[in-house]
């Protein structure tokens, strides 16, 4: 006699099986935008501002990226401080999932060339972060200076990436200027998303003109996490409609091949994933990981990490 509970059974297993063999593969993630640093240091930190902020080593990188589907990670540095470029490269020489860093140097120093020069030595070393960053970065002041247009030049000429950070529609200009002036320059837009789309009707129409131009130059767009309305209640659980015309936005203008991923949110990655799926997996896979390869020149270090085909 047939036990029909025992045969229905090792049907749903059997079902079980088949449809997870024939689901697709999940798309592996490059976070491109994270920070390392340590205040217990004998000579502490600057970053974060927040007083004895428990340190974020790579170790807590890879705790927090794993479970999420991040397959490797392109540390940014926070730190004004010169000898840090030194000390992330030194701390993430042993962690594979860490594809690289970009660095800090202020292109305004007269000793820039000297350490882009030392830094850029190093693989990991994939480029310099620049604009709206600390009191004494600021591209839209400095746009005019020679020394920043040389020292921008020689930059250039070592195949790096600029990004450019954080923005504001003044910045997104003067970027658009740099470009002029360094053409050959590879540059990333850093938290893009985060500031939304300008109320002002007149604003709104420049900054996207700007940023249309940007893209003409193809220049990258990296969105990070998620903008976050005004007025949303801190803690609440996002809304994708919320965060929709934002996205939209930058869609709409950068399209597939010039947006960027970027952080460790769990519902941000489950609405950013729900987005991109729609318009295509090769869509999704671009904004994911393959469009970060031609953005940062990151380094492949790990097995699961994914690699371009030839």
């Amino acid at each position: 006699m047939i036990d029909a509970s025992s045969t229905r059974r090792g049907f749903l297993a059997a079902s079980s099986v088949a449809l997870a063999a024939a689901a697709p593969p999940m798309i592996p993630i490059i976070d491109t935008h994270f920070h390392l640093y340590d205040q217990t240091r004998p000579q502490g930190a600057p970053f974060p501002f927040t007083p004895n902020a428990p340190p974020f080593l790579p170790k807590h990188f890879r705790e927090s990226a794993i479970p999420l589907g991040i397959v490797g990670g392109i540390k940014v540095e926070a730190s004004p401080w010169v000898e840090d470029n030194l000390w992330v490269l030194m701390i993430i020489e042993n962690e594979p999932l860490i594809t690289g860093m970009i660095g800090n140097l202020d292109p305004l120093k007269p000793e820039f060339r000297e350490y882009l020069d030392r830094y850029r030595k190093n693989k990991l070393f994939l480029g310099i972060r620049y604009g709206n960053v600390w009191p004494v970065h600021d591209l839209v002041a400095a746009i005019d200076r020679p020394e920043l247009i040389e020292n921008m030049k020689a930059f250039a000429a070592t195949g790096l990436t600029l990004e450019v950070a954080n923005p504001r529609v003044d910045l997104t200009r003067a970027t658009l200027r740099l470009i002029d002036k360094v053409p050959d320059l590879r540059i990333v837009l850093g938290h893009q998303q985060a500031l939304g789309i300008p109320a002002d009707p007149a604003i709104r129409k420049q900054y996207t003109a700007d940023l249309e131009e940007l893209r003409k130059r193809k220049v990258y767009v990296k969105m990070s996490g998620l903008y976050r309305p005004r007025g949303a209640t801190p803690g609440t659980p996002p809304d994708a409609n919320d965060y929709k015309p934002v996205i939209d936005f930058l869609w709409d203008i950068f399209g597939e091949d010039y947006l960027i991923y970027a952080g460790r949110n769990k519902a941000a990655i489950e609405i950013l994933q729900s987005y991109f799926m729609a318009k295509g997996r090769p869509a999704a896979e671009k904004y994911f990981w393959k469009n970060s390869i031609p953005a940062f020149k990151w380094i492949h270090r790990d097995p699961g990490q994914p690699q371009l085909s030839a």
